[in-house]
């Protein structure tokens, strides 16, 4: 007996493709955030960014991604696309190859979920990625989402800035609408004539309701109280603001994957330290635990331009879980608008602001207000605000 087909709820015209620029496995971004609140909403196709034999080679966490089904049912509402391409994709005479081979692989993913013989056209298409792959089936409405300022970080990231432009007025053209995360992006755009609508990012409050009863994890020894940052260590994180917070005396803990290269001699100093532990990468659905151990977050992100225009995820985090949190003074903190994120630009301001903070007590009022203020940050509510650029609302869709 042949294996049945996979299948979403509803019909073509309910679907959402959603194009990613980040990956779903691994610490949840903002695509998977956003594509899971969306598929609350109406089904979602999430299209993986694309990977190849040698992505694998070269990065052994992301081989799995091909040896798994290259479409996968994630839920009723939600399905997952991986796109194999050849080796050596971002070179620019093999490129150019890339945007057919996704197109044919969206269409075929579509086929399989709601059959052939359907023509009715799709419910939207959202793009989050440079290197826009096209229309690969009619849709109904198109938004370019975009959630970094590459074009700000090409030093950043490796890649080539006049590209990048090339990219990005390509995916322009394309939209219908244009989201973006952060005021900064908004206003480089307005001032090239397009009109942004600012879709920050936000946070799962319920992924956070139970942080002081989740188990507490082995190997972390620390004296109470207890400062954290949890997430990538990388070119955005100024390693001077955490020697700063060591220096002091204070415990730190430090809980995600560091990137290859990244001052390795320097961070390895200081998670040596007796009062700092660096656990490594930790998967998602530990994160609870781990939260449960700090009393202040951490935002210690460099000021560079990249930065400047990003909306660290990790924020409104802490305030989820109930904790403090000191940050550097990005926009998007100024943004927020609010007196339960303390903010330093200095080493030695931002390690006083941290020891103030942990002197601070956590009762259960002012970390039910941390939490009713992250509610109002909600990704199903970001979710909304997408929903009505693409024109559609929540759908009755039959199982």
């Amino acid at each position: 007996m042949s294996k049945p087909s996979p299948t979403l709820d509803g019909s073509r015209g309910d679907l959402i493709v959603y194009y990613s620029g980040s990956r779903w496995d691994g610490p949840p971004g903002h695509d998977r955030h956003m594509a899971e609140a969306l598929s609350r909403l109406r089904p979602v196709l999430f299209v993986e960014p694309l990977v190849s034999a040698l992505t694998g080679l070269n990065r052994p966490e992301l081989a799995a991604l091909l040896d798994r089904p290259r479409l996968q049912v994630l839920s009723p509402r939600l399905a997952h696309l991986v796109t194999p391409v050849v080796p050596g994709f971002s070179r620019p005479a093999v490129h150019r190859l890339v945007p057919p081979l996704v197109r044919r692989a969206t269409r075929r993913a579509v086929e399989k979920l709601y059959g052939p013989a359907s023509r009715e056209p799709l419910a939207a298409v959202v793009c989050s990625r440079f290197g826009d792959p096209g229309v690969p089936l009619p849709a109904r409405r198109r938004v370019f989402y975009v959630t970094d300022d590459l074009v700000a970080g090409a030093g950043m990231v490796g890649l080539s800035r006049d590209w990048l432009l090339r990219e990005e007025a390509a995916s322009l053209r394309r939209a219908d609408a244009v989201a973006v995360v952060s005021e900064a992006i908004r206003e480089r755009y307005a001032r090239d004539g397009v009109r942004a609508e600012l879709v920050a990012n936000g946070c799962r409050p319920d992924a956070y309701t139970g942080v002081d009863e989740a188990p507490i994890p082995a190997g972390v020894a620390l004296p109470v109280p207890v400062a954290g940052l949890l997430g990538h260590v990388n070119d955005r994180i100024d390693l001077a603001l955490l020697e700063a917070v060591a220096d002091t005396g204070a415990s730190l803990l430090i809980v995600g994957p560091v990137a290859p290269g990244y001052d390795s001699a320097r961070f390895e100093a200081l998670a040596g330290r007796p009062n700092v532990c660096w656990t490594g990468p930790k998967p998602y659905a530990e994160m609870p635990s781990y939260l449960r151990l700090i009393d202040v977050g951490l935002t210690p992100y460099a000021d560079n331009a990249f930065n400047r225009a990003s909306f660290p995820l990790k924020t409104l985090e802490y305030l989820a879980a109930g904790r403090g949190v000191v940050a550097t003074p990005l926009p998007a903190v100024t943004w927020l608008g609010t007196d339960l994120v303390s903010t330093a630009a200095t080493p030695e301001e931002f390690a006083a602001r941290v020891r103030q903070a942990l002197a601070v007590p956590r009762t259960p009022e002012l970390a039910a207000r941390r939490r009713a203020f992250a509610r109002e940050h909600s990704w199903d509510r970001r979710a909304h605000q997408i929903a009505e650029l693409l024109g559609v609302g929540a759908a009755e869709v039959r199982r």
